[in-house]
């Protein structure tokens, strides 16, 4: 495990192993809430991990215990400077409209409020700690979760559920999220990162191109029709059995040992 690094002291970065990352939001005294600067080094963060073929899994979580993120700093947007914590078209922290092709992971413990709640969702999969709560409310501030909150919230949790926490405003608990497919998995507060480093590393051990491949159909799965998705799994499929990994992978299977990947 490296020592943690990253932009100043607003967001650190920690190399677990040889292909995972751990990214923690860090301004615990403002509920490690995205100002401009956090969220641009948040984005930078993105970019790289994108870039560095030796990244398999990224995990993102908040410093403390009692806040995951809270969100948009309202201090910035107060004065005016709301447009600048977007970062280009990749949106808040850079992250949730990004174009990534690599699997991340919410590590969320206390409150995820907010964009938030919105980073959260813009991972792959959350771990959340069993004390810890989702909330969407921008509604009580006479805004709307336009950081993919309004769309990604439907599609993971029942309909009549989500409209009504982006409606009233109102927190989910974790173990209710949990329960309804929203968290992957529900785990002691002091375990959540752990849990979620586990889960990458199981990632990173497959193959980086099928994983890829994998992640990018599954991605759009709600947003196209059985034939489009199937023109672009069968496409994928040919990409992936002739290349390098999937020859190792069956190899390393025959020969009873773990794979060593190309990618």
């Amino acid at each position: 495990m490296s020592s943690a690094h990253g932009c100043g002291d607003a967001v650190l970065e920690q190399r677990i192993g040889p292909h995972v990352l751990l990214v923690t939001l860090n301004r615990p005294e403002k509920r490690n809430a995205l100002d401009v600067r956090m969220s641009h080094a948040l984005g930078d963060m993105v970019r790289r991990s994108e870039r560095d073929e030796t990244i398999r899994a990224v995990v993102l979580t908040g410093a403390g215990d009692k806040c995951f993120c809270a969100g948009a700093d309202l201090a910035d947007i107060a004065a005016g400077r709301g447009a600048d914590i977007a970062v280009g078209n990749a949106g808040l922290g850079g992250l949730v409209f990004a174009e990534r092709s690599k699997p991340w992971i919410a590590a969320v413990r206390g409150l995820a409020l907010g964009g938030g709640m919105e980073l959260a969702l813009a991972c792959d999969m959350i771990v959340a700690a069993d004390d810890a709560a989702f909330g969407l409310p921008e509604v009580k501030r006479g805004l709307i979760a336009a950081a993919g909150g309004v769309f990604r919230i439907a599609r993971c949790l029942p309909r009549s559920l989500a409209l009504e926490l982006l409606s009233t405003g109102e927190p989910i608990s974790a173990s209710a999220a949990h329960s309804h497919g929203m968290v992957n998995r529900l785990v002691p507060g002091d375990e959540a990162v752990a849990c979620a480093i586990g889960l990458a590393e199981k990632i990173a051990s497959n193959s980086p191109a099928a994983v890829r491949e994998s992640l990018a159909i599954a991605r759009i799965a709600n947003e196209q029709g059985e034939t489009e998705l199937r023109a672009l799994m069968d496409l994928a499929c040919e990409r992936v059995v002739t290349s390098e990994d999937a020859m190792e992978g069956m190899k390393a299977f025959l020969e009873g040992r773990a794979p060593c990947w190309s990618s």
